[in-house]
C-alpha cells in the first residue's frame, strides 16, 4: 500500500465498529478521542476562504457524534431499495427541518432538498447524499434481502450531520448550501428523476459535491482529480437458426474476452485493486470490464471502460463479432455517462483536506474503479464539483468489510464523524469563496 494506508494504533484495533454495538461515547470512540486516530484536525486553523474555523466545526460536530451514529444505525436497520425510500426520506426531512433548513420533499420520487442560508453573502453550493439500499441481485456474496452494503446509510448520516453543524454555525456561514438527498442511485435513475423534477429550479448551485465510502483506513480520504467512476453501456445480440443457443453461448464467450480486468475473486485481488487505484500508470489507467451472458439465443452484455471515449471502439468490436454470427448488436443511443471530476476541483479539495487533516491522510486517485458506476455523473455534467472517497476500513479488518456491495461490508462507524468534519469544512469554504 502507498502512504495513504498507514499503521493504526493498537488501541484502535480493539474498537467495535459494527452497527449493533455502541462504540461512540460522548466525543470519543471507545475511549479514544477523534484526534487520537492518526488524522489530526487543526485545533486553531482558520480556513482561508471564510470565517468558520475548523476548530469551531469540530467542536459542534463532537456534540453530534453519538446521535449521528444512532441515525446511521436506524437507517441501517430499515433498508429501502430504489424508489421505496419513504421512511428514510421522512426521517431525513424531519432532522433537517428541526435544524432550521428550508425542506422540500418528493423531488424525483422520495428525494429531499434542504436549503441552508448563511448570514453573510457568498455563493450557493450543493451537496448530494444517496439513500437507497442494495437489492439482493446487486450484492456480492450477500443475502436474499436488501441491505445497506454500499454505505448509503453512512452517507445520509454524514449529509445530515454536515447540515446540522453548519446550521448551528449559521451566523458565521457565508452563502448558501443546498443538501440533496437522492433516491434510486443503485438503479442509476434517481439523479435523472431529480433533475427532471427541477431539483435546482429555485436555488441554482455554482458547484455540487459528494462523498462515498471506500476500502481505505478509517478517516483517510482519496480525491479524484481527472478521474472518478466509469459509466455503463449495455447491449444485446439476438441469433437465429436451429443452433442459435449453442452459437449464442460461444458468442458470449468471445464478447466476454474483450474484457481486460476480471471481477475480484479474493481478498488479495481487492488489495491489489486498492493499491492500483493509488499508483500512477497502473494497469487500471485503461480497462474494459465486460460481462456477457447467453440466455437462449440472446446474448446480453454490459460493460464499463476507461477512458470513457473507448465506448465507440468497444461497440465496434462487439458488432464485428455479432456479424460473424450473421446477427447485429443492439445498443442504446448513448451509454450512461462516466463520472469524471475536473483536475482543478479535485486538487482544490485535496489542498483543503490536506490543510485540515495533514498531507499524510489525503491522496489522489490515479485510475478509475472498474466495477462501479454512479449517477452523480449526471449532476457533474451540469455543474462542476468533486467526488471524494472516505475510508471506512477498521484497523485489522479484511478489505471486504470496507468494499461496497460485498455481503461482508461492515464499515467502521467512526467514518461518519470524519466525513461530517471534512464535508462541513469544505462546503463552508466553497460557499465563502469570492470570484
Amino acid at each position: 500500500m502507498v502512504s495513504l494506508i498507514s499503521h493504526q494504533s493498537e488501541a484502535m484495533s480493539n474498537t467495535d465498529h459494527r452497527p449493533d454495538r455502541r462504540a461512540v461515547i460522548g466525543g470519543a470512540v471507545a475511549g479514544v478521542t477523534w484526534a487520537g486516530l492518526t488524522p489530526v484536525w487543526a485545533s486553531a486553523h482558520e480556513l482561508a476562504s471564510g470565517p468558520i474555523s475548523q476548530s469551531a466545526l469540530n467542536a459542534v460536530a463532537a456534540r453530534l457524534d453519538r446521535d449521528l451514529i444512532e441515525l446511521r444505525r436506524d437507517i441501517h436497520r430499515h433498508p429501502e431499495t430504489a424508489g421505496q425510500e419513504r421512511r428514510t426520506s421522512e426521517l431525513v426531512a424531519g432532522r433537517l427541518r428541526a435544524a432550521g433548513l428550508d425542506v422540500t420533499t418528493g423531488v424525483g420520487g422520495y428525494g429531499v432538498v434542504a436549503v441552508l442560508h448563511g448570514s453573510r453573502r457568498g455563493r450557493t453550493i450543493a451537496y448530494r447524499a444517496d439513500m437507497d439500499a442494495v437489492p439482493p441481485d446487486g450484492q456480492i456474496n450477500g443475502g436474499a434481502v436488501a441491505a445497506h452494503l454500499c454505505g448509503h446509510d453512512l452517507h445520509i448520516a454524514i449529509g445530515v450531520g454536515a447540515a446540522q453543524v453548519l446550521a448551528r454555525l449559521r451566523a458565521q456561514l457565508a452563502g448558501s448550501v443546498v443538501f440533496v438527498f437522492q433516491p434510486a442511485e443503485e438503479s442509476l435513475t434517481g439523479a435523472a428523476a431529480m433533475l427532471a423534477d427541477g431539483v435546482f429550479s429555485q436555488v441554482r448551485p455554482a458547484e455540487i459535491h459528494a462523498l462515498h465510502c471506500g476500502p481505505l483506513p478509517v478517516g483517510r480520504f482519496l480525491v479524484t482529480p481527472g478521474y472518478g467512476l466509469p459509466g455503463q453501456d449495455r447491449g444485446t445480440v439476438t441469433l437465429a437458426g436451429a443452433d442459435a443457443s449453442t452459437r449464442a453461448a460461444r458468442l458470449a464467450g468471445e464478447i466476454g474476452a474483450i474484457g481486460t480486468v476480471p471481477r475480484p475473486a479474493t481478498s488479495e485481488d481487492l488489495e491489489r485493486l486498492v493499491t492500483a487505484l493509488q499508483t500512477p500508470s497502473s494497469p487500471l489507467s485503461t480497462f474494459v470490464f465486460m460481462q456477457a451472458q447467453a440466455v437462449g439465443a440472446v446474448v446480453r452484455l454490459s460493460y464499463r471502460c476507461w477512458p470513457p471515449n473507448r465506448y465507440t471502439e468497444i461497440r465496434a468490436d462487439v458488432e464485428h463479432l455479432a456479424r460473424s454470427e450473421g446477427a447485429a448488436a443492439d445498443f442504446p443511443a448513448t451509454p450512461f455517462p462516466a463520472l469524471v471530476c475536473s483536475e482543478r476541483d479535485g486538487h482544490a479539495i485535496e489542498g483543503h483536506l490536506q490543510r485540515a487533516l495533514g498531507g499524510d491522510h489525503v491522496a489522489a486517485i490515479e485510475a478509475a474503479i472498474p466495477y462501479s458506476g454512479e449517477d452523480f455523473a449526471l449532476f457533474l455534467d451540469r455543474y462542476p464539483g468533486t467526488y471524494t472517497f472516505l475510508g471506512v476500513r477498521a484497523p485489522g479488518a479484511a478489505v471486504e468489510t470496507s468494499y461496497p456491495h460485498f455481503g461482508a461490508f461492515d464499515p467502521d462507524e467512526r467514518a461518519v464523524g470524519y466525513g461530517v468534519r471534512a464535508m462541513a469544512g469544505w462546503l463552508a469554504a466553497r460557499a465563502g469563496v469570492t470570484r
